[in-house]
Order: C-alpha cells, then structure tokens, then sequence
C-alpha cells in the first residue's frame, strides 16, 4: 500500500525540493506536460508509421537491391525487433527511469532510418529495419508509459486519445507516403523522411523531457530475456514463414519447421518458469491476476489479429479491383483514418470529462465486428463510395478501443509497474498482429490459389504461382472475360476470408463486457511515486529568487498553505 509523506520545497524561484534520496522534486507545469507531449507524439508517428509505409515501395525496393524471394524479411526484420524489445524497454524504463531510453531509442531509430535509405544491399536493407525496430519498440512503449508518468488517469483521455489517433492515422497514411515516394522522388525517402522528424523530437526531448533517472539494485533477469526473445523471434519467424523461406505452405517433414516449432514452445515454458522464480521478473506474472490487466490485455491480442489481418489487404483489393496505382489506393483508405481519429480524440475528451471509460471498448468492438461483417459483402465492382463507408466504420470502431485499454491497464497497476503493464499490453497486441496476418494470409491465398484455377488453366497444378505474378497492372491489361474473372476470383476469395475475424472480434467484445471499471486516478505516475509535484497552473515556480511565497499544489490538486511548512517554504504532499 503506499503511503503518505511531505516534502518540502525550496523558496518560489529555485525549484522543488529535494526528495529523500537527495534529488529534487521535478514540477509538472501545464507547459512542461505539452512540451513533452509534443515530442512523444512525433516519436510515436515515427514509430508507427514505419510499420506500414513500406508494404507500398515493397516491389520496387527488393527488385532494385535483388531481394524478391526474401522480400518478406524486410517487414518481418522490424515487426520482430520491435516485438522483442517491447518488455525490455517497459522494465528497464521501470527500473532506471524513462529518460535515457527514449532518448537512446530515438537516436537508434533516426539513425537506422539513414542507414536504410543509403543501403546499397538487400541484407544491409534489411539490418537496418533490425535497427530501426530496436528503435521504435521504445518509441511506441516510453511514449505511453512517459504520459501515464506526467499526467493523472482522470485526465489522460485527452492526451491518449490522439496517441490512438496517430496510430489508426499512421497504419492509412503510411501506404500512402510509400506509394507516393516510389512514384515521385524515390524509396528511399520512405526512409529519408524520419532523419528531420527523428532530430526534432530528439532535441526537443533532450530539452523538455526532464524525467527522474535512479539506480536499482535489483538483478536484471537475464534468463528471461533470454527466453523472451527466442520465445518471440519463435512465434515471428512461424508466422512469416512461407514469405521467408519463398516455400508453399507449412511442411511439416522439414527438420527446420519442427525444431522451431520445438524451441518456441520450450522457449514459452521455461520463460514461465524463470519468471515464477526471479527476484525482478521481465514480465510479472501477478499481473495477470489483475483482472483489468488481463482483460484489457487480451481485447488487445484479439484486435491485433483482426485489425492488421484487415488492413493487410484492403489495398491491393483496391488496386485490384478498381485499376488504382498505390498512391490512389492509398487515398482510398483515408475514411478509415478519419473514422478511428473522430472516434479516438472524441472518446479521449469524454472520458476525461466522465470518468467513464468501460463504454467505449464495449461499443468500440460491436462497431468494428459490424464493419468486419460488412466487408465480407465487398465486390468488384462496388462503389467506392460504399466502400468507404464500410472502412470508416471499422475505424470508428477500432478508434473506440486502442486508447482505451491502455489507459485501463496503466490505471489499475501500482504506479511502479506502469511500463511493465504497457509494454505487456502492447507486446500481445504485436503478437496477435503477427499471428493474425499470417492465418488470414493462409486462409486468401488457399482460396485465391483455388479460385484463379477456374480462370487461368494451370492455377492449381503451380500451387497458385499465377497469383503470386498477377500484378494489378497486369490484371488492367488482360482481356475480357479473364479480366473479369481474375477480380472476382481475387474478390470471392478475400470478402469470405473476412467471416474467420469476426468470431475474434465478438470474442473481444464479451470480453470488454466483464471489463471492470476502477475509478480513475488524480494522481500522476510520479507523483504517486514520490518524484514530482503537481503544479498544472504553473505557479509553484516563480521567477525571482526573492518572490513572494506561493501556496504549493498537492497531487489531488488541493492547495497548501506555506504556513504548514515548517522551513517557511510552500509545501507539496507526495505518496510513494
């Protein structure tokens, strides 16, 4: 339980006072929470949208740095980076405080993103992405975990609900950028892009992001790191394999198949099994008997597998059906942008006015099952205008829940556990996206491969090659009525595939349904960790060493009185 101390701060002007180790408390102004706030939202952009801004340049990248038949690698390299270092960075931010980290993450992040757009080769590309992945893993981690350190639970929905925001707006507008960039001035400024916006959000980091840094005594667990990533790298490389290996299928006689299959499941066990016994544990498992944790945790699993599953595809059946190249497919998505951004910001603010928050993963996930349900009746020929309307809807949905669970696991743990909780909510959600893509993946392709064998004679007996060479300009040119029956065997077969999400997402909502609200905290991270004080009017520091006496602003917002002050100096009142 934690409990109740006073610390005293030094006269208006020169600061807070120093806490019981010495170092001073830090004062989170409204200015200083913007100022921080701003920089966690470029690194956050930066982050997400290098997850989807290279599916669009894909062709043209591995065709110029001779890579076609391992092209799957260039996506897979980041997903796994990231995945991999997802619990690392929450822990150790839990540990040693967030400030190095993220300031280490964005470095390695700009500067992978040089690195990938000078690559002369397709193993140095795809080095780069390992790199740029160990950067944005503690980008999309630090961002959240920093604002649950700076801003109370009752007030985070402002401030969550862009970060949801960004990345519905990244997952749309990164296939956009991509197309736009190897159409116009080249890939590599699909890469190039982040180098400006990295240096930005570095500095402005460097300056504003004056977080508390300490030492632990406690032993890192080294076992479990060690079992984490190839426990992780396991479930990874299983899901990308036909991408990987360029092999049709799983083929279950292959020696390499099965002893992956064998490492990952040992590796799952023994992870359990170290993390039962360690003294500071990667990932905590008391956790999961926290029921909002739990619940909240796997909503995110189950909605990384059916969101990203989704927005896989959606554009090549737009470049597919309708003749758009990819920068027009890419403008074809925006509905969706605009629906998760509507619903994400509106949901933020409304929270933050209600203190209500169990509402909107429960509606958010009814409306995403119900777009989900909607795009199984896509045809070729459908208006475009229907078709947006189907994604808006989707989005509206998923803008509802992303935020929302987060907010509900980081205000439900001890405070000293907050990047620990989010980077495991986060870790399962990448974990889903990943398994998810893969089997809905398995499941188009099997039907694609059938569905072309009644068009183009030989489609079966080549396990489906004439899909994997069927590009949409190429569908453009072919006659009538193979034109046709290419489109609608490429539609039949993806608006079913649509029906395997649908029980994950209704999954998903009964869960949000036994979701238990627990009243939203006032008190910021570092605040109830006894690191900063409350000043949201910026009036605890003055500018004159010789000011006037101020009263000091507790962590619950009420004021002080100087005249308790012993020192003759405001006060403030921290938990720890």
């Amino acid at each position: 339980m934690p409990t109740s101390r006073s610390t005293t701060s030094a006269p208006a002007g020169a600061g807070a006072s120093p806490t019981e180790s010495g170092k001073p408390l830090i004062v989170l102004t409204q200015r200083t929470v913007w100022l921080i706030f701003g920089a966690l939202m470029a690194s956050m952009f930066l982050s997400s949208l290098d997850q989807s801004i290279v599916g669009t340049a894909m062709p043209t990248i591995v065709g110029e740095l001779h890579g076609v038949e391992h092209q799957g690698w260039v996506i897979t390299a980041y997903i796994l980076a990231i995945a991999i270092v997802m619990p690392l960075y929450g822990k150790f931010g839990d540990l040693w405080g967030r400030r190095w980290p993220f300031l280490v993450a964005i470095g390695l992040f700009t500067i992978a993103s040089a690195g990938a757009g000078f690559a002369q080769t397709f193993p140095e590309l795809v080095a780069w992405r390992a790199v740029q992945g160990l950067g944005g893993g503690g980008l999309m981690i630090l961002s959240q975990a920093i604002i649950a350190d700076i801003v109370p639970a009752k007030d985070r929905g402002k401030y969550m609900g862009p970060m949801g925001a960004l990345f519905g707006i990244a997952a749309v507008i990164g296939p956009l950028l991509g197309g736009w960039f190897t159409e116009g001035p080249g890939w590599r400024w699909a890469f190039w892009i982040n180098v400006p916006i990295g240096i930005a959000a570095f500095l402005v980091a460097w300056f504003t992001l004056k977080l508390p840094s300490h030492r632990s005594g406690r032993k890192i667990d080294v076992a479990g790191i060690f079992f984490l990533v190839v426990g992780t790298s396991g479930i990874v490389l299983l899901t990308s394999w036909e991408s990987l290996t360029s092999s049709r299928g799983y083929d279950w006689s292959d020696p390499k198949l099965l002893g992956m299959v064998a490492a990952t499941l040992a590796s799952i066990v023994l992870f359990i099994v170290v993390e039962r016994r360690a003294e500071e544990p990667l990932l905590p498992l008391h956790l999961f008997k926290n029921r909002t944790f739990t619940i909240a945790t796997l909503i995110g699993l189950v909605l990384g597998m059916g969101m990203f599953s989704a927005l896989a595809f959606l554009p090549t059946f737009l470049q597919m059906s309708t003749g758009a190249g990819v920068t027009e497919s890419g403008f074809l998505m925006l509905p969706m942008m605009v629906g998760v951004m509507l619903t994400a910001i509106g949901s933020g603010f409304a929270i933050t006015k209600t203190g209500r928050y169990k509402i909107y993963p429960v509606a958010g996930l009814a409306i995403t099952t119900a777009g989900i349900i909607w795009l199984t009746t896509i045809t070729g020929d459908m208006s475009m205008v229907l078709f947006g309307a189907m994604i808006f809807v989707m989005g509206a949905g998923m803008g509802l829940v992303m935020q929302t669970i987060v907010l509900a696991v980081q205000n439900s743990v001890d405070p000293h556990e907050i990047g620990t909780a989010t980077s495991a909510n986060n870790f399962f959600r990448e974990i889903g996206a990943a398994v998810g893509t893969a089997l809905f993946s398995t499941i188009f392709t099997t039907r694609l491969s059938a569905n072309l064998a009644e068009v183009i004679p030989g489609g079966a007996a080549t396990g489906g090659g004439e899909a994997s060479s069927l590009t949409p300009a190429a569908v453009q040119a072919l006659p009538e009525p193979v034109k046709t029956g290419v489109i609608d065997a490429f539609t039949n077969a993806l608006a079913p595939a649509f029906w395997y999400l649908v029980p994950l997402v209704v999954v998903g909502f009964v869960l949000a349904l036994f979701l238990k609200e627990v009243k939203l905290s006032g008190e910021a991270g570092m605040v109830a960790r006894g690191e900063a004080i409350a000043d949201p009017k910026g009036e605890l520091v003055e500018g004159a060493p010789d000011a006037p006496v101020r009263d000091a602003v507790g962590p619950d917002g009420a004021s002080i009185p100087a005249e308790d002050d012993p020192t003759g100096a405001s006060a403030g009142s921290t938990r720890r």
